[in-house]
């Protein structure tokens, strides 16, 4: 959207809109830009949730299990959570065959990784970027 369309929109002048953007991008409240891209239309049209559980939950273990998945394009999404899991990733692949390959070459050879369980999407009822505000 351009500065006069958001102004518009928001009942201002194009230049005080732009500032308060401007102000928002510093305060780290917009922290980016970006585009959304359908990933069956690049030929990654599956999406897999895969819950990890490590062998021990120290910081270190957990700092590393981060260190390592953050370094693969295919992890979308990763969440440090509560109880049963340590991890939930969104993975994205072309199809069963890349994702036996994921698991194989890279997930199942981190140390310290107790187990995995990994559940397919049958499709998305809901995804969204936009905070309710």
């Amino acid at each position: 959207m351009t500065a006069q369309a958001l102004a518009d929109k928001v009942g201002l002048s194009a230049s005080p809109c732009l500032r308060r953007v401007r102000q928002l991008e510093r305060a780290g409240v917009i922290s980016g830009y970006s585009a959304n891209i359908d990933q069956k239309a690049v030929g990654l049209p599956v999406s897999v949730f895969i819950s990890i559980k490590l062998e021990q939950q120290r910081a270190g273990n957990l700092d590393a299990f981060g260190a390592a998945i953050s370094l693969w394009p295919e992890v979308m999404e990763c969440y440090l959570m509560t109880g049963q899991f340590d991890f939930l990733l969104r993975v994205v692949c072309a199809d069963l065959e890349s994702y036996e390959h994921f698991l194989r070459e890279k997930l199942t050879q981190l140390d310290g990784v107790a187990s995995i369980e990994s559940s397919f999407s049958l499709g998305a009822v809901k995804f969204s970027r936009v905070l309710p505000l």
